[in-house]
């Protein structure tokens, strides 16, 4: 059994939306070898990122920046995951107020330092969420979750 860790932050829902689209996609019924696991980051911690054989990373788009919450959690795991998570593959989803770049830009600087293998496009949602977005967001769930239960990753 392969694991897929999907952590996020969400204030307006937008983000959680997303999350929870990438979760569904994740769980298709096609796909019986994988665990999903989805935490809000005040749940998840180091223990989480230990277990997972991917990640996807969901955050709003604060002052240009990813959620600070999320920050907060890379700083809670980074120290006891340092060295242990080398190639894990990851994607990252922004629900963006701006354009996104800044909270993209953050967060692919902490992905190489732990290191992170950014395994899928990034998907960021500028503006109102609608269905394209979430059929995008589907779509990566169940190709990482697909990927790990044939070996890509």
């Amino acid at each position: 059994m392969k694991h897929l860790l999907i952590v996020y932050h969400s204030q307006s829902g937008k983000t959680a939306a997303m999350a929870h689209a990438v979760r569904r996609g994740a769980m298709h019924p096609d796909i019986e070898s994988v665990e999903v696991r989805m935490r809000a980051v005040a749940d998840a911690g180091p223990l989480d990122l230990l277990w997972c054989d991917a990640v996807i990373f969901a955050t709003p788009e604060n002052f240009g920046y990813m959620a600070g919450a999320m920050k907060d959690f890379f700083d809670r795991t980074f120290y006891p995951c340092q060295g242990r998570l080398e190639g894990v593959p990851c994607a990252v989803v922004v629900g963006a107020g701006n354009d996104g770049t800044g909270a993209l830009g953050a967060l692919r600087r902490i992905v190489r330092g732990f290191p992170l293998n950014e395994a899928q496009e990034p998907i960021i949602c500028r503006g109102q969420i609608d269905e394209n977005v979430i059929a995008r967001c589907e779509a990566l769930g169940t190709t990482m979750a697909a990927g790990l239960e044939i070996g890509v990753f």
